[in-house]
This record gives C-alpha cells, sequence and structure tokens, in this order.
C-alpha cells in the first residue's frame, strides 16, 4: 500500500468518499522524506503545510524566556502536525516543528486544502471532524495538567500511547508532561522499586 493509498484508507474511517474524492485528496499531498533533527516549522515563518505521518515521529514545541523548551505536539504514524495558529491564520509561527526520526510525511498545502474544501464536501468534513478531534484532545490534555499530579499524567501517558513512551526520549515525554527529565527519572525510578 503506497502512503497514498493509506491516506486515503485513513480519511474514508471517518467519511465516505467516492473514488473520484479519494483521488483528488490524495494527490494534493506530497510525500516528503526527513531528517532527524530536521526542522520543517520555525518561528518567525509561517506555516505553509500541514503533515500526516507516514513513518517517524515529530514534535513540535516552544521554548520560554528563560530557554526552557515546552513540547506542545507529538506526532508519529496517522497523527498530524503543524503549527496550527500559523496554518490556519497564515501568520508567523510561534513553534519549532523538529523529527525526533527520520521520517517520511505526506504534506498538503493550505492553499490546496483550501481548494479541496471547497469543491467536496465530503473533504470538508473529513478536514472538520480532524479540527474537532484536535479540539477535544487539547482541551483533555489542558485538563489533565491542571487538575493531575505528574506521576498521574506519566501513568496516564504511559497508558494512552505505549508506542509513544518506548520510542520518544525522556525529555520529550517530559517537555511533554510538564515536568524536568530529573523528576520524570525520579517518577521512573519509584515505579521500577515498586515492582521489584
Amino acid at each position: 500500500m503506497t502512503a497514498h493509498d493509506s491516506l486515503a484508507a485513513y480519511a474514508r474511517k471517518f467519511v465516505p468518499l467516492s473514488e473520484e474524492e479519494a483521488a483528488d485528496l490524495t494527490a494534493a499531498f506530497k510525500e516528503v522524506k526527513i531528517k532527524k533533527r530536521q526542522f520543517i516549522v520555525q518561528p518567525g515563518f509561517v506555516a505553509k503545510h500541514r503533515w500526516w505521518v507516514i513513518k517517524g515521529a515529530v514534535r513540535g514545541y516552544v521554548i520560554g524566556d528563560a530557554g526552557e523548551d515546552y513540547t506542545v505536539q507529538l506526532a508519529i504514524e496517522e497523527w498530524w502536525i503543524s503549527d496550527y495558529n500559523s496554518y490556519i491564520f497564515q501568520q508567523p509561527a510561534s513553534m519549532f516543528v523538529v523529527a525526533l526520526e527520520d521520517s517520511v510525511l505526506l504534506q498538503i498545502s493550505y492553499e490546496e486544502e483550501k481548494k479541496l474544501k471547497a469543491a467536496s464536501h465530503a473533504v470538508e468534513t473529513f478536514f472538520r471532524i480532524l479540527a474537532e478531534r484536535s479540539t477535544a484532545a487539547m482541551q483533555r490534555r489542558i485538563i489533565m495538567n491542571l487538575t493531575h499530579t505528574a506521576e498521574e499524567r506519566y501513568h496516564y501517558f504511559l497508558e494512552k500511547y505505549p508506542a509513544m513512551a518506548e520510542r520518544l526520549p525522556q525529555y520529550v515525554i517530559a517537555s511533554f508532561l510538564g515536568m524536568t527529565t530529573e523528576f520524570l527519572s525520579k517518577i521512573r525510578n519509584q515505579k521500577l522499586r515498586r515492582k521489584s
């Protein structure tokens, strides 16, 4: 199955697409290969694309005034990533988006996506569903960060994203969960001691 076939199959999980709609959707995406540590979005530049991960892992993060970094988004296979504020409003980005592994992505430009949505109600519905799911996930994450301890957040992450927990560097997981790498190590060590 090609990357474009995978995208069509993924889209059909959410909306019924005719052969023509599926062909139009996938034709708007370009396959790109990026190397580990390669940036695809940087602050100050407009994010002209959004990406769907075929293979690999990608991270979106911001840097605070004191130089500390905060992971805003993570994406592995069948996840989407971009600096959405920049992409949707076509204004300068505030985030870095970087590959954590050698990755294969499908990218669509803002202009192509706009054309697709105007041409097909089903495709527009697909992108709306993606936006709704993303908004709900972001809300869950905000609530989790506000109402749960660091340890609870880590256990939830392990339970919900076991593949990610195994693949991603510890500093990325710590940053995503809003804690220092040292604190995450402490939680992990306590967990291991309880097991033994």
